[in-house]
C-alpha cells in the first residue's frame, strides 16, 4: 500500500516471508490433522511476530494496532487457523492490558509471554454467543477471593491456555452491570477443558469449552471494578475487530491471488479463462472488494490508535470485512471449477477457512446492529 511507512514496509516483508516460508509449507498439514500449530507459533514468538499489541515492558512486541493489521494481513494469507491462533493472546491478554494495574500486567501478561505461554478469552458461552449480557456464569465473592461457576464456550485456545481472561455475572438480574472480569490460572481445582472441536475450518486453531466448578481465585486477579466487566469486553473487542477484519482481507487476498493466477493458466474454448469478461468482472469485483475492506479496517485500526471512540468503525470494517472474505472465496472455487472443490488445490480450505469469520468476534448480523445503534445514536 502507498501510505505506508518504510518501517511498515519492512514489517510487512518480514510478516510476509514468514506466512510464505514457515506457514504456507504446512498449513493444509496442519488442517487436514486438525493439529495446534505450536512449532509455527514459536518460531513467531521468537521473531517477535506475536503478541503483537502487548506491552513491550511485558515482553510484547508493542505494535499499533495499524502495523499489527500489517503483519495479520500476511499471516493470514498464509493460514487463518495458524492466525486466529497467533492473535488470541492478544485478544486474552488486552483486557489486562487496558484495565489491569502494574502488578497484574506483569503477572498475567509479562510471567506468561516470557514463559511461551497462551492465554484465552472467556466470554461466549453455551446459551450465551450474540447475547454476551446474558451469560450464566456466576462469580461469588468468598472470604479470599471469588468462586467461579459456569461452562464457556467456542474458547479459541483453550485446551492451550495457562491461563483464562473470564466473564462472569454476580447478578443475572442486573444484566450487563452485574458482570465482572477476572483472570482465571488453568492449574485451578475445578477446571477442566472439553474436546478440541471438529471444525469446518480454521481446523488448527484449538477449539474447546472450558469448565469452571467451583473455582476460587484470589481477590487481586480481579479486572477493572466489579460489575465492570461488560465494558472491559465491549472495549476489547473494538480493539480487536479490526484484527479480525484484517484476517478476512488476508484470506480474500489469498483466495483472489490463486484464482487470478489460474485464470491466466487455465485454457477454455482455445483461450484463457481470464480473457472471459464474466471472469474479468468476477476478478475485478474481488479486487475492488478487497481494497475496500482493508482501508476500512486501517481506519478503524487509526482510531484505536488515536484513543479515539471507534465502535462504529469498527464494526463496519468487521462485517463489510467478513462478507467480502466469504464472498471473494466462494468465487474463487467458482473460478477453479470443479478442481476448486478439491483439496488438490487450495482455495476450497480458503472458503472454509473464510466462514468463521462471518461467525466470531460477533456476527455479521451483530455488527449490522453495532452499526445500526451508532448510526441512530449520533442523529439523536
Amino acid at each position: 500500500m502507498d501510505s505506508y511507512t518504510e518501517d511498515q514496509c519492512a514489517l510487512q516483508e518480514q510478516a510476509r516471508k514468514f506466512a510464505r516460508g514457515e506457514i504456507l509449507p504446512v498449513a493444509a498439514q496442519l488442517d487436514e490433522e486438525s493439529r495446534f500449530p505450536r512449532e509455527v507459533l514459536a518460531q513467531a514468538q521468537r521473531l517477535g511476530l506475536m503478541n503483537l499489541t502487548l506491552p513491550e515492558s511485558c515482553g510484547g512486541t508493542a505494535l499499533s494496532l495499524v502495523d499489527c493489521c500489517i503483519v495479520l494481513e500476511e499471516i493470514a494469507a498464509g493460514c487463518a487457523g495458524v492466525a486466529t491462533s497467533l492473535v488470541a493472546n492478544d485478544l486474552a491478554l488486552t483486557p489486562i492490558s487496558l484495565y489491569g494495574d502494574a502488578d497484574q500486567q506483569a503477572r498475567f501478561i509479562g510471567e506468561l509471554i516470557s514463559n511461551g505461554g497462551f492465554a484465552s478469552f472467556c466470554l461466549s458461552e453455551p446459551g450465551a454467543g450474540s447475547d454476551a449480557a446474558g451469560l450464566k456464569t456466576s462469580i461469588e465473592k468468598t472470604a479470599n477471593g471469588y468462586r467461579i461457576t459456569g461452562e464457556k464456550q467456542w474458547i479459541t485456545n483453550g485446551g492451550e491456555a495457562s491461563q483464562y481472561t473470564v466473564f462472569a455475572t454476580h447478578d443475572r438480574s442486573q444484566g450487563h452491570k452485574g458482570i465482572s472480569c477476572v483472570v482465571v490460572p488453568a492449574e485451578s481445582v475445578g477446571v477442566s477443558t472439553g474436546q478440541h472441536e471438529n471444525k469446518m475450518g480454521q481446523r488448527c486453531s484449538n477449539t474447546v469449552s472450558v469448565t469452571f466448578d467451583g473455582v476460587e481465585v484470589p481477590a487481586e486477579n480481579l479486572i477493572g471494578k466489579e460489575g465492570e466487566g461488560f465494558r472491559v469486553a465491549m472495549h476489547t473487542l473494538d480493539v480487536s475487530r479490526p484484527m479480525t477484519a484484517i484476517m478476512a482481507v488476508g484470506i480474500g487476498r489469498a483466495a483472489f491471488e490463486h484464482a487470478r493466477g489460474y485464470a491466466l493458466e487455465r485454457k477454455q474454448f482455445g483461450q484463457a479463462i481470464a480473457e472471459f469478461q464474466g471472469i474479468q468482472f468476477m476478478l475485478a469485483d474481488m479486487a475492488t472488494e478487497i481494497d475496500a475492506a482493508r482501508l476500512l479496517t486501517l481506519r478503524s485500526a487509526r482510531l484505536v490508535d488515536e484513543t479515539k471512540r471507534s465502535s462504529l468503525e469498527s464494526s463496519m470494517a468487521k462485517r463489510f470485512a467478513a462478507d467480502m472474505c466469504m464472498k471473494v472465496a466462494t468465487d474463487a472455487v467458482q473460478i477453479y471449477g470443479g478442481y476448486g472443490y478439491t483439496k488438490d488445490y487450495p482455495v476450497e480450505k480458503l472458503m472454509r477457512d473464510a466462514k468463521l469469520l462471518q461467525i466470531y468476534e460477533g456476527t455479521s448480523q451483530i455488527q449490522r446492529l453495532v452499526i445500526a445503534r451508532e448510526l441512530l445514536r449520533e442523529s439523536r
